[in-house]
């Protein structure tokens, strides 16, 4: 499994004032790392979470008043423009975009002429 190395490194110096890892046991940094609080970059990266649950609860109350205040516009009548979702703009990953990368202007021209068809 890779992890952030980095992440554990800067949880180690902040929590503990461990700047030279390479000094101490490999046991002792493992009893090191066992004890990081769940919001330490390195549990977060181990979780796959991107935030802790305070700022989920902020950003869920910001969303339950955002669409109750949004139910209350002629919008929301329509259903049009309705609050994008804090909580999901966090937790969800974006999805992953594809680029097409041309040498030149005239690659560039030649693939939108046959997108053109």
């Amino acid at each position: 499994m890779v992890t952030d190395e980095d992440a554990l490194l800067c949880d180690l110096a902040e929590t503990y004032g461990i700047y030279d890892i390479e000094s101490l046991p490999v046991t002792k940094i493992a009893t090191f790392s066992c004890g990081l609080k769940g919001d330490s970059r390195i549990m977060q990266a181990l979780t796959d979470k991107r935030s802790d649950i305070n700022t989920m609860l902020l950003a869920s109350i910001v969303d339950r008043l955002s669409f109750l205040a949004w139910t209350k516009t002629k919008d929301a009548q329509s259903n049009r423009n309705r609050p994008e979702s804090l909580v999901n703009k966090l937790y969800s990953k974006a999805p992953e975009r594809e680029y097409e990368v041309y040498e030149n202007g005239a690659d560039l021209l030649a693939r939108l002429e046959e997108l053109r068809g």
